[in-house]
């Protein structure tokens, strides 16, 4: 059997960035999420540029849809240079921070928890990127009320079949939905999604789901890891990052059997030209009877071999079962605490 080979592109870091000098933290309940915010940027500002998902419309204070109640610190209106403090009302995009505050506003919501809900979509587009992958672009009914954390799934559901579940593979913030759907000609239950997303008919689908995702952008570095077309969700999560302006270090992982199973390699590869301080790190089993057992293997080896920060990283993986618990356990035997690795695998496949 021949060794299979990793690719490896350089980690850039980045130089500090204004989100980095931060004055002041801003805790908001009660999904429990923080960010920083400098002296001179509003709140709302600082809260979407860590990729939190503020509810905003005229971003003057008028329509009030950012309110928000001051529960501890002390904060300034930019409206009328009024200092606010416990008990107050405040709109988020006209507010300063003047130390450090707690906000109770119940329209941001913390990781998984936006309620399930089935739409009808309309197929906007679905094409062939591979022997056996194929890209879909779904359109949702108000699509500007469809909430969904970067790194979530959704399911298809097709009259008298169990639900198909994908990942989604844009960001919260893209119009459409995009999928990657594999479908090889003896996966049936795939196919029949493909038939019916190609019928020319809306289809059922329900989203949100899953707790594997950022509800905001993680005060720390980041390890990316996807067998297949896990791709899909790490796209996802890296799309939201770049329109977060993320400061810490990215690198991508997506371990595949064969050259061709990398459906969209010169994505990856794009990332990491126009974006400092992202790295992508192939790895291509390519081994003659394409064991894929050995592929995890080499997969985990490659993120072993990363040289990371063991106790300051976060990881994200998305594969089988079998190749999550595998580097899960040699994560967690290097240092990595176990609250900074993510998977739905351990959600929907938990161990006995």
């Amino acid at each position: 059997m021949r060794s299979g080979t990793v690719s490896v592109l350089k980690i850039v870091t980045p130089a500090p960035t204004d989100k980095a000098q931060a004055a002041y933290r801003v805790e908001l309940q009660p999904a429990g999420l923080g960010y920083g915010v400098a002296g001179n940027e509003d709140l709302l500002s600082a809260a979407a540029a860590a990729g939190i998902q503020a509810p905003a419309a005229c971003r003057n204070g008028v329509c009030e849809i950012c309110e928000a109640t001051l529960i501890t610190g002390q904060a300034l209106n930019t409206r009328n240079q009024q200092t606010l403090s416990e008990g107050d009302r405040l709109m988020m995009c006209r507010t300063l921070a003047l130390t450090d505050l707690k906000l109770e506003i119940p329209a941001i919501m913390a990781t998984a928890n936006h309620l399930p809900r089935q739409y009808a979509a309309k197929v906007v587009d679905v094409r062939s990127i591979s022997h056996d992958v194929f890209r879909v672009e779904l359109k949702l009914p108000r699509r500007r009320d469809v909430a969904f954390h970067a790194g979530q799934y959704l399911s298809v559901i097709l009259p008298g079949e169990d639900p198909c579940y994908f990942s989604i593979a844009s960001s919260p913030a893209a119009e459409h939905i995009e999928l990657h759907i594999q479908a090889s000609p003896d996966w049936v239950s795939a196919r029949k999604v493909i038939d019916a997303l190609t019928s020319g008919q809306d289809v059922t689908v329900e989203l949100p789901n899953g707790k594997a995702c950022l509800a905001a952008a993680p005060d720390k570095p980041l390890l990316l890891v996807a067998a297949g077309t896990g791709f899909a969700q790490m796209k996802s999560l890296v799309e939201f990052l770049q329109e977060t302006r993320y400061s810490h270090p990215v690198t991508l992982f997506w371990g595949v059997r064969k050259h061709e199973d990398m459906y969209l390699r010169s994505l990856a590869q794009q990332w990491h030209e126009d974006w400092s301080n992202f790295s992508f790190v192939p790895v291509v089993g390519d081994d003659e009877d394409n064991d894929w057992g050995g592929h995890h293997d080499q997969l985990v080896r490659a993120v072993l071999a990363s040289g990371a920060d063991w106790q300051n990283v976060e990881v994200h993986a998305s594969g089988s079962p079998t190749m999550v618990y595998t580097l899960m356990d040699a994560l967690l035997e290097k240092g990595l605490p176990v609250q900074a690795f993510f998977s739905d695998v351990l959600e929907y496949a938990p161990r006995a």
